[in-house]
């Protein structure tokens, strides 16, 4: 059975053509050389009986270093490829200063096989990018969620 994922994505800007989405890179060295496909919505697996909004705020606030505000629009959900995850994303107008990320850590054996545990933090940087640049940062199973922000702010 897949596990939850939920996540907010926030923008700024006027649709199509100025509006901007901040993505998150994951941090620890498997992730430091990608860049494209390799960004991602901030998200996180919900507790046992949290709320999936609840869920998708805390997240973006552990891995983000604060809470995000507006008007939460919901985005739907996605069975990523692997199908062993479900992403649940709402979007939301806000602003965020990439300068003040302070994201959560986790730990990991690092190099493979050496018996050493090293910090690494989830998200190493975060970025405002325009649409179009967004379609070829983000990770694939993710991109419909572009488009269904797009569609929600046409309607």
């Amino acid at each position: 059975m897949p596990k939850d994922s939920a996540g907010v994505l926030l923008f700024r800007g006027v649709a199509p053509d100025g509006l901007e989405v901040l993505l998150a890179h994951p941090g620890g060295p498997v992730w430091a050389k990608k860049d494209d496909s390799g960004w991602t919505i901030p998200k996180g697996e919900p507790s046992p009986g949290e709320d999936l909004l609840d869920a998708a705020r805390r997240e973006f606030e552990e891995e983000m270093g604060s809470a995000p505000s507006g008007e939460f629009l919901p985005l739907g959900s996605i069975l990523q490829p692997s199908g062993k995850k479900i992403v649940h994303v709402w979007a939301a107008r806000s602003d965020f200063d990439v300068t003040s990320l302070k994201s959560n850590m986790f730990s990991m054996e690092w190099p493979p096989k050496s018996g050493r545990k090293q910090q690494f933090a989830e998200v190493d940087r975060a970025q405002w990018f325009p649409m179009a640049v967004a379609r070829r940062k983000i990770w694939p199973g993710q991109a419909l969620f572009l488009d269904r922000l797009l569609d929600a702010l046409a309607e």
